[in-house]
């Protein structure tokens, strides 16, 4: 390296070493001779000041420690994407040159040796089979030659370019117009300037599926901008990129399945219901992004939100949420299936484990995987069963009867347990030898006794002081009757679900 310094080094990525940096300055610096470049280190540790030096203000820095001064001859500014490849898949010249007519390839670790054939056009014929290129680390900050690319790697579908020297997205953009079929483009760890102001739509990306952009230091608003060029895109990568406001994303992502905007500082969780009217969207990812409360509040206790409508996926470890009533929240996706909460202070509020994992399945109906976790029916059907148990005395209390017409518990229980009274058995309940008494269904908590339920069948049903007998068939058990005999047991000890019928005879 030389005291070259290229056109429009200012906003250039530079390595230094192992330090990557931004150029903001190019000049004299008196009473020193010759050029300086003034740079931002992205590890503000490196830096020796803010871009001041003797009472001059020659650049700015975010951190008021994060700036120095180097000689060009200091400063790396990369290579263009071809040589890159050539360098990192063992095709160089200067290989070439030390090897002479040496009849192998590198693929990574992995080399290929050719026998009776020119080394150099069969190199060239495999470079142009690779389909997953990958170049990450390797000082990439241009295109290169135009057209090259397209000529050299034509079959390329998914590349990797992360943790590379690109300062715009414009040069992205050169690169994937050589490459037809791109699927996946991976260029995390470039902190680059991105369009400011809408652009035309080209086909550019049309076949890209997964896009990953995190620690780039793009905006949502600069990712909006861009995404009209993203009409086929899955995934969106956009992880610990300092994004704290969302916006409506009109005409654009619908396609979209999964995003990540974890390690950015969300201004609120209401910032979700910009995003919540994406069609296709099955998998959130929000790891440590600042969230204290979920709410859906286009939906009541009991009922189902228009938000999130394909979300079955929902990632919220490492965040500040630490009201049950969040958790209550979540069961009003109607399509979610998994769930992610370690590390919240709520999960504080119970010590042990088990308890606390019965209380989130209970909490959320259709859930079939927690933590990792899968949820059997076995597993749900106790902690529903525990959930009744542990909260029974407050229901009580607040007003709750196993009397359905007495039931009437406060708007405080429910808004603090929505999900109790829908944890009661919906029956049938049929007098098969009284053909004029019409059936009726009933909502009947698991845990009440039979004689309870003798009790209310007596007054339901008008019935005079008979001895009651009681049965059950399910759909489980066709052309069986199941006897309810003994007064002292719970329903769930005959494992009566939802949907069965209550046989009564007397």
């Amino acid at each position: 390296m030389t005291d070259w310094v290229p056109s429009e080094a200012l906003g250039r990525r530079v390595l230094c070493g192992t330090e990557y940096a931004t150029v903001r300055y190019v000049g004299s610096v008196p009473p020193t001779a010759g050029i300086w470049l003034g740079v931002e280190w992205d590890d503000p540790q490196r830096g020796k000041h803010d871009g001041t030096y003797e009472g001059t203000q020659y650049f700015k820095c975010r951190h008021p420690r994060g700036g120095s001064f180097i000689r060009p001859n200091k400063a790396n500014f990369g290579v263009d994407f071809l040589t890159a490849v050539k360098n990192r898949y063992g095709l160089n010249d200067e290989q070439d040159a030390q090897h002479g007519t040496e009849n192998t390839l590198v693929f990574g670790k992995k080399t290929v040796e050719f026998v009776g054939l020119d080394s150099i056009a069969e190199q060239q014929r495999q470079l142009n089979q690779l389909v997953d290129i990958s170049v990450c680390e390797c000082a990439v900050s241009h295109a290169g030659q135009k057209e090259e690319i397209g000529r050299t790697c034509a079959n390329i579908r998914h590349i990797n370019l992360s943790k590379n020297l690109i300062s715009s997205w414009e040069t992205v953009t050169a690169i994937a117009s050589e490459v037809q079929n791109l699927e996946t483009l991976n260029v995390s760890g470039n902190k680059m300037k991105f369009p400011s102001t809408s652009t035309s739509v080209s086909s550019v990306f049309s076949k890209l599926r997964v896009l990953a952009l995190n620690q780039t230091a793009v905006t949502w608003t600069e990712v909006l901008l861009c995404a009209p060029g993203w009409p086929r895109l899955e995934e969106l990568y956009l992880t610990s990129n300092n994004i704290m406001v969302l916006e409506r994303p009109d005409n654009v992502l619908q396609t979209l399945k999964l995003l990540d905007l974890s390690d950015n500082q969300l201004l609120d969780g209401s910032q979700l219901h910009l995003i919540a009217h994406l069609p296709r969207l099955e998998q959130l990812i929000l790891r440590n992004s600042g969230i204290a409360s979920i709410d859906f509040p286009d939906a009541g206790f009991g009922c189902k939100t228009k938000m999130f409508p394909s979300l079955k996926h929902l990632a919220i470890n490492d965040n500040k949420i630490s009201q049950w009533s969040s958790i209550n929240e979540l069961d009003k996706l109607p399509s979610l299936r998994s769930l992610q909460c370690h590390n919240n202070p709520f999960m504080d509020t119970e010590k042990n484990p088990e308890t606390l994992r019965q209380l989130i399945i209970a909490k959320i109906s259709q859930l079939e995987v927690l933590n990792k976790s899968e949820i059997l029916p076995a597993e749900r059907k106790g902690a529903e069963l525990d959930y009744r148990k542990i909260f029974g005395n407050d229901w009580l209390a607040a007003g709750g009867n196993w009397n359905p017409e007495k039931n009437n518990p406060s708007e405080e229980f429910l808004a603090a347990h929505p999900r109790y009274p829908l944890l009661c058995l919906t029956l049938t309940i049929k007098c098969p030898e009284k053909p004029e008494q019409k059936p009726v269904q009933k909502k009947l908590p698991e845990s009440m006794t039979i004689q309870k339920v003798k009790g209310l069948l007596y007054r339901l049903l008008k019935i005079p002081g008979s001895e009651l007998k009681l049965s059950y068939e399910s759909s489980k058990l066709e052309g069986k009757e199941v006897e309810l005999d003994n007064d002292l047991k719970p329903l769930q000890f005959y494992s009566i679900e939802n949907g069965d019928c209550m046989l009564v005879r007397w």
